[in-house]
């Protein structure tokens, strides 16, 4: 065994022009749970308890892959990982990633719009949901019947932003845990006042924890948990 902060990131193949490459978010993530994973304890929670994982949107499956190799390292850590993805590119570029990492059939794949696939047995189950959604507010240079490729839909967060992420808050309650952990990134390029005071009125409490500048924005790794629980 070795320690989770020296674990090295998984390795990714994926195709450029269908498939996010890993890239600062990604990485945000991934640092942050370094150094907040041990063999005790998952971000100051008992890591015994952690039961189910859900990495949605995987795209390339870096984070799912990650919690794998954590589990292969940790015999206190042994949750059931999920991945989930919109786009079949990415399921299957995930599951190949997972192949290239030594693992086979260890993760559980969906291919779903968010939650709209996703089994009853799922509801109210996972511990922790991880969320790099596309954060960016579109472009006035592509249109989704005319000529938006598919990797744009990895960034595209809708006109403002944050709306795949209200999409994400409007049903996510079905599917987690009261003490539950819930995960995602941000772009100081979205009005995110407006997103917090959502955030507020649907029930959670958010917390900022880790931003990393770069070019023109911040990218901002939160969590959220059910306010008063």
């Amino acid at each position: 065994m070795i320690n989770i902060k020296d674990l090295p990131d998984p390795i990714i193949n994926n195709d450029l022009k269908k498939v996010y490459t890993p890239s600062d978010d990604s990485y945000l993530i991934i640092d942050y749970f370094k150094k907040n994973i041990n063999y005790n304890y998952f971000d100051g929670r008992n890591i015994k308890k952690i039961k189910r994982i859900l990495d949605i949107g995987t795209g390339n499956g870096i984070i799912a892959i990650f919690f794998q190799i954590i589990k292969t390292q940790n015999p206190n850590f042994n949750p059931e990982i999920y991945a989930s993805d919109i786009s079949e590119d990415s399921i299957n570029c995930a599951k190949s990633n997972e192949k290239v990492n030594n693992f086979e059939n260890e993760i559980i794949f969906i291919q779903s719009d968010l939650f709209k696939s996703f089994p009853d047995t799922l509801k109210n189950s996972f511990d922790i949901i991880v969320f790099n959604p596309p954060y960016l507010p579109s472009s006035e240079l592509i249109n989704d019947s005319i000529n938006k490729a598919k990797i744009d839909y990895s960034w595209d967060g809708g006109k403002k932003g944050y709306e795949i992420i209200i999409k994400f808050l409007e049903n996510v309650n079905k599917f987690i845990k009261k003490d539950s952990y819930m995960y995602y990134i941000s772009s100081s390029k979205s009005n995110l006042n407006k997103l917090v005071d959502y955030i507020v009125e649907k029930g959670f409490k958010n917390q900022i924890l880790e931003k990393k500048h770069i070019f023109f924005e911040d990218i901002i790794l939160n969590r959220l948990e059910i306010e008063n629980i």
